[in-house]
């Protein structure tokens, strides 16, 4: 089974942007095929013990610090073709999501070409994140790394703490550019590099690779001198990125930014935009759920069966797990960080909280088999997608019904674990055993569903006949 991953879609919030002055990184995980198994765990923090990481995929070796933080992560079942841990937080609340594939066009790659024993997406999360004290220190880890022993991938990786949103791309095999998201702006990152002007005189917004103008410069790859546009440098502009990527980038500011003139296949769409409202957890999760709904493109629309077919969608059958990284600003540290989480099709799944100051995991999170079985999460909520899909417009109005009922109860349970954690005198156990009981509500709701579904579904069979029927 292949678990390594593809195409995927992320939208980066900042702090003043926001309804409640979180910060916000998020994206939906897409593999190459509809089946990528997905679990949820905590690595607990390490202290004296030094380590060597050796990757499975690329056969790098690399020496770790002897004391690590203690993290989330989301890592593939089973292991076999690597970690591939995705996202997660750390205990000093910084948090990153690893990766949004990209591409370099090939006149960069001919100069700067990629490196099949380095730093992939497989391990990123694995060196970084255990080792961070805030956004900006996850970016110059990763940007070490790759200079000093290269990647075989061009990347998007996003890193967030309490007051700071960072996006980072990597190009050819030891390059990168990482800027600073406005806090009063959000960005969507599609599958395309999608960093622009990079202004190296301003070091509080942008970071970069230590001979990134020099390489540059030497190599003549600059197409407009006039200023340092990393996106035009190093990105592709195909046809395929005007059908695959772009329109996500556009659909998302639709959704937020509606008065924009834009076409879906605009090349020159820009990545930092300004919403014309504060967004909150609700508004990223309809993005990252979304098929271009109230469009003629949406695979569920009207719309004739070519335009169905035009876009990538953003949900779609390849998702495997969502996460919505939030930090919080108004809430003691030990109970600031919530990691929202969406496994299967996120077109039919609801997100979960979960606090990040943990010990454990439910068990149904941990647990993913590659085997079918619905006493785990990700193959509980893959199996929904199975049976609404068939039914699609029978079942869609339950389905979102559901869904809303669930943010709604997941909203009451972050209230009402926020209320209470304060008077903890073990926050890290009192937080564990409450998104044990958010996590078992979910899925109890997720069961009660698709048993109203299967015998919704029984009756709908094409396969029937009823005497008198031939008369």
């Amino acid at each position: 089974m292949k678990t390594n991953h593809s195409s995927c879609t992320a939208i980066l919030v900042g702090k003043k942007a926001t309804m409640d002055g979180s910060t916000i990184i998020a994206r939906n995980e897409d593999g190459y095929g509809a089946i990528g198994p997905k679990k949820f765990i905590v690595h607990a923090a390490r202290h004296g013990q030094p380590d060597t990481y050796t990757s499975v995929t690329t056969g790098v070796k690399i020496d770790l610090p002897a004391d690590a933080l203690r993290y989330t992560a989301e890592p593939s079942v089973p292991t076999d073709e690597g970690l591939y841990e995705e996202a997660g937080i750390n205990e000093k609340n910084v948090a990153m999501s690893a990766t949004e594939t990209t591409f370099t066009n090939p006149r960069v790659l001919g100069f700067d070409p990629l490196v099949h024993n380095g730093v992939d997406e497989e391990a990123m999360v694995t060196l970084v994140l255990p080792y961070i004290n805030s956004a900006r220190e996850g970016v110059q880890r990763l940007g070490d790394f790759i200079e000093d022993y290269g990647t075989g991938e061009s990347n998007g990786i996003a890193f967030s703490d309490k007051d700071e949103v960072w996006y980072m791309e990597t190009a050819g095999g030891h390059h990168w550019a990482a800027v600073r998201l406005p806090d009063d702006a959000y960005a969507v990152a599609p599958n395309q590099i999608n960093i622009q002007t990079i202004d190296f005189n301003d070091t509080d917004n942008f970071m970069w690779a230590k001979d990134l103008q020099e390489f540059v410069a030497d190599n003549q790859l600059n197409p407009t001198p006039d200023t340092f546009n990393f996106r035009e440098i190093f990105g592709t502009h195909t046809e395929s990125d005007a059908h695959y990527n772009t329109p996500r980038a556009w659909y998302g500011e639709k959704l937020f930014t509606p008065d924009l003139e834009q076409e879906p296949t605009s090349q020159q769409i820009p990545f930092i935009q300004h919403a014309n409202r504060k967004l909150a957890v609700e508004d990223v999760e309809y993005f990252l759920t979304s098929h271009y709904q109230e469009t003629p493109f949406d695979p569920f629309g009207d719309g004739t069966p070519a335009q169905k077919k035009t876009f990538r969608s953003i949900a779609l059958d390849r998702n495997q797990i969502s996460h919505i990284l939030q930090i919080r600003p108004n809430v003691d540290a030990a109970h600031a960080a919530v990691e929202w989480m969406a496994m299967g099709f996120f077109a039919y799944s609801p997100y979960v909280p979960f606090f990040t100051n943990i010990n454990d995991t439910p068990a149904n999170y941990k647990n993913t088999t590659e085997a079918v079985s619905l006493d785990n999460a990700y193959w509980l909520y893959k199996s929904l997608g199975v049976l609404v899909e068939p039914h699609y417009h029978d079942f869609i109005v339950e389905v979102n019904e559901y869904r809303d009922a669930c943010q709604a109860y997941a909203r009451s349970r972050v209230i009402a674990t926020d209320a209470e954690t304060s008077s903890q005198s073990d926050a890290t156990s009192y937080l564990t055993k409450q998104n044990d009981v958010t996590a078992a509500e979910i899925t109890k709701r997720t069961k009660t569903l698709m048993d109203h579904l299967v015998k919704e579904a029984l009756e709908l069979s094409p396969v029937t006949f009823e005497p008198g029927d031939n008369l």
